[in-house]
């Protein structure tokens, strides 16, 4: 199991332990999931790495690692922002969930309009609307979401970033400035990473100077999932989605909801690989160990990096994770593991790919004394979800494990403020 879905599968188990409601759950989880696809990766290294830095040892101090605070760098995902100081959760209910329907069916193209579901500004969920639109070539679903961001926090950038295409197949993906200052991501992908079926999204996220979010999916499709494919594309053309998005008739209920509290700035303790982002380090950590395989495209953000290798017999996908490890992982109880001189416990594996059948992994996951993990993980193929490209990884199994154990990877805490004197 991958690190990122190591993560997921950890959240899933706590929240089993609660007892929502099963079907508003489920309706704001698909709203809300596809929002944080383009921050997942900065959530899977920023949130669980807290004290986690990049330091240069001596012997290795010539310029590896830089600025943290330069141009591109990231910083771990803020916590939630705290209720408004009015106390007030939600809207005041101006606009209802019946309101919330006819706004929809007044900005939607000529067509027949079935199956509307609405929550109003009341809701503690926020409002959504979601209806199945067919202009005459097929039934599509339509949804749109609303709430109040902090336009300049982190939450609000990334869902307003292109996806690295890859790590997630789509066609086309822009992100466009208007002349107000807002910011508009236009998204045309696909429903399952993997294409296992035909079904596209098409996405509108659109995050105005004042804080209001507006989100907007069509499908080519009656549902998101378990409806068969109706029509080539999803009814509204991307002009017209934007035109969903952008057009005045969400701020009455934007208005009615309650400001956002600016994000906090992290923390000293809470930054991300302060001095390197985890890509740049493996990138010049290879050319440190003499591995000379070109780097045709590099990604990742905070302690999650990838590079795609090349060597002139295909493609190949190197993934680094680094963490500090919130409890024991199980290497003790694992008899594939073995221990370095200094404690440091390595498992190695080799097999076939989680997401597409044909495609080899390679992984060296290590956790040191100090509760810093590393797990570092090598394909076959340039794309999980895609066809091997070459018949094993580009890295060897022992390249891996001394990119996975390089001393450059360290855990530090933040230096303790001094009590005050007398």
């Amino acid at each position: 199991m991958s690190f990122e879905d190591e993560l997921a599968e950890a959240l899933r188990r706590t929240g089993e332990g609660f007892a929502p409601d099963p079907g508003a759950l489920a309706e704001a989880g698909r709203a809300r999931g596809r929002r944080l696809v383009a921050r997942r990766r900065a959530a899977v290294a920023g949130g669980s790495v807290a004290a986690l830095v990049l330091i240069a040892t001596a012997a290795y101090s010539g310029g590896l690692f830089g600025d943290f605070y330069a141009e591109g760098a990231v910083r771990v995902a803020a916590p939630a922002p705290t209720p408004p100081s009015n106390g007030r959760r939600t809207g005041t209910g101006a606009v209802t969930a019946d309101r919330m329907i006819a706004k929809m069916q007044a900005l939607l193209p000529g067509g027949r309009i079935t199956a509307p579901t609405a929550r109003g500004t009341e809701d503690e969920l926020g409002p959504r609307v979601g209806v199945v639109f067919d202009d005459g070539k097929g039934p599509a679903a339509v949804s749109l979401g609303l709430q109040r961001v902090d336009p300049f926090g982190s939450g609000a950038r990334a869902q307003t970033e292109c996806e690295d295409k890859n790590l997630h197949s789509y066609d086309d993906c822009r992100v466009e400035q208007l002349p107000d200052g807002s910011r508009l991501l236009l998204h045309q992908g696909y429903e399952y990473p993997d294409r296992r079926e035909d079904t596209k999204v098409w996405r509108a996220v659109l995050v105005t100077v004042k804080g209001f979010l507006v989100d907007a999916s069509e499908w080519n499709a009656a549902a998101d999932k378990g409806a068969p494919v109706s029509r080539t594309d999803p009814p509204l053309t991307i002009e017209q989605l934007k035109g969903l998005v952008t057009s005045d008739t969400w701020h009455a209920a934007l208005n009615d909801l309650p400001a956002a509290e600016p994000e906090p700035a992290p923390r000293p303790e809470s930054i991300a690989l302060r001095d390197r982002k985890a890509v740049d380090a493996l990138d010049q950590l290879m050319r440190r160990l003499g591995i000379t395989v070109p780097i045709v495209s590099r990604g990742g953000q905070g302690g999650y990096g990838y590079v795609v290798l090349d060597d002139g017999k295909g493609r190949s996908l190197v993934q680094i994770n680094v963490q500090a490890a919130a409890g024991p992982l199980g290497f003790a109880r694992n008899p594939a593991v073995t221990t370095e001189p200094d404690g440091t416990e390595v498992k190695e594996t080799a097999g076939p790919g989680e997401k597409n059948k044909g495609v080899t992994q390679w992984k060296v996951d290590t956790l040191r004394g100090d509760g810093l993990r590393v797990l570092i993980t090598a394909f076959n193929t340039a794309d999980q979800h895609g066809p091997a490209t070459r018949p094993a990884p580009a890295l060897t199994m022992k390249q891996l494990r001394q990119l996975a154990l390089a001393p450059e990877w360290k855990l530090t805490t933040p230096t303790p403020t001094p009590a005050p004197t007398d």
